[in-house]
């Protein structure tokens, strides 16, 4: 069995379902059906939904199993958050002043190495 397409060779646009059948009895159902959000992941992306909830939604096993750095996850989960017509929450911005402020506080010497590796962990 083949995975249902999401989008018009033709075109480009949305494709619904219109005709659903039982294949044990033969059952047919005809109207418009919505595929929803998740169908509309490229296979990729359906396949990192599924190890990530396989993974119980831990960044850093999906990391371990995957053999990619934290920040190449990430960002494949910020991919699939997009795709499913979300916005992504800008706490990497904020990560990212927050770990230049630390080291900008090291290179004052206003903390230790030692304080510094524990505020960026």
């Amino acid at each position: 069995m083949y995975p249902a397409p999401t989008q018009c060779p033709v075109c480009h646009d949305e494709l619904r379902i219109a005709r659903m059948v039982c294949p044990n009895c033969g059952t047919a159902l005809e109207g418009h059906f919505a595929l929803g959000r998740l169908a509309a992941l490229t296979p990729e992306q359906a396949d990192f939904v599924e190890l990530f909830l396989r993974c119980e939604g831990k960044l850093n096993r999906v990391q371990e199993e995957l053999g990619l750095s934290y920040p190449t996850i990430r960002s494949r989960l910020e991919e699939v958050i997009r795709a499913l017509g979300y916005e992504v929450r800008e706490e990497r911005e904020d990560a990212e002043s927050r770990r230049q402020e630390v080291l900008q506080r090291l290179a004052r010497r206003e903390i230790t190495a030692e304080e510094a590796l524990r505020l960026l962990q």
